[in-house]
């Protein structure tokens, strides 16, 4: 088994991904921002040797990288650098996530060679690490797997976030207030993430790069009933009707090059996964 490294290993992806490579029995390394920032390449200096390392740090809350855009590079970009160069010091293979960076599609589903039109500060900051990925790739010959997911959802998200919303208000029994009912998107379970960067372990190929979604896409009102579905409940939903800035109207993921080369599909259908979400909020 082999030796890992995990940053950004207190988040909600990092969690998961800990306990999973540990019950693989993998020596597993977890670095969270308690030990240090990423983006500061003296953090970087502490850590061990490792054949492998997962790149999760970074900021990842898409309203607050309008807000704070410096911050947003600084963290995903400087922290992925540095992340590079430690594992070319140090003969590592890097599984990075990245994340949704295609913009408007021009084109459904969406492969991994749609092009890539960052519609938000968020994004640009995960392109232009990915152009980092790149580089080391091109220059010092490392192995580097790419991984975007689409929309991730699963127990211990953050309350911002649209299906621990929705789940929250409907556990509350009132009325369901929400922007917009429109929007699709695909959603990829937490669990089933996982599973694939796991995989990644076993790509040698100098860059891959891999879509992670469910393959299907699903409305904000399509959420809404799966809950309530699950739920048992007929609240009324409210929509103001408000566009987001840079609205998407839809992201279905392209996801057979990472059953083509990881051997990897989605386990769970969204509606057993809203069911484990839900039974997680419920009892918290």
């Amino acid at each position: 088994m082999a030796s890992v490294l995990v940053t950004g290993a207190s988040g909600f992806i990092g969690r998961a991904l800990v306990m999973a490579l540990k019950q693989q029995g993998h020596d597993v390394v977890a670095m969270s921002g308690s030990d240090g920032d990423v983006s500061d390449p003296l953090t970087w200096q502490q850590w061990p040797r490792v054949n492998h390392l997962f790149h999760l740090a970074g900021r990842s809350y898409v309203p607050d990288s309008w807000l704070e855009p410096e911050a947003f590079v600084k963290a995903n970009y400087h922290g992925t650098w540095n992340a590079l160069e430690f594992c070319r010091r140090n003969g590592a293979d890097i599984t990075y996530v990245s994340g949704y960076v295609y913009g408007i599609p021009e084109f459904l589903p969406i492969t991994e060679d749609h092009p890539i039109h960052p519609n938000n500060p968020y994004a640009l900051s995960k392109f232009l690490a990915e152009e980092a990925c790149r580089f080391y790739t091109n220059v010092h010959s490392m192995n580097v797997t790419i991984v975007r997911p689409f929309n991730v959802y699963g127990p211990g998200q953050r309350k911002e976030f649209l299906i621990p919303e929705i789940i929250a208000q409907v556990i509350s029994g009132k009325q369901i207030r929400l922007k917009d009912l429109k929007p699709r998107r695909d959603y990829v379970y937490l669990d089933d993430l996982v599973d694939a960067l796991c995989r990644t372990m076993k790509l040698c190929k100098s860059l891959n790069i891999l879509n992670i979604g469910s393959g299907t896409s699903y409305s904000v009102a399509e959420i809404v009933d799966a809950v309530q579905k699950v739920a048992g409940t007929g609240l009324e939903v409210l929509s103001e009707d408000r566009v987001r800035k840079q609205e998407i109207p839809e992201t279905i993921a392209d996801i057979s090059r990472a059953y083509r080369l990881l051997g990897w599909k989605p386990q769970l259908s969204f509606q057993q996964g809203i069911a484990q979400v839900f039974k997680g909020e419920k009892y918290h």
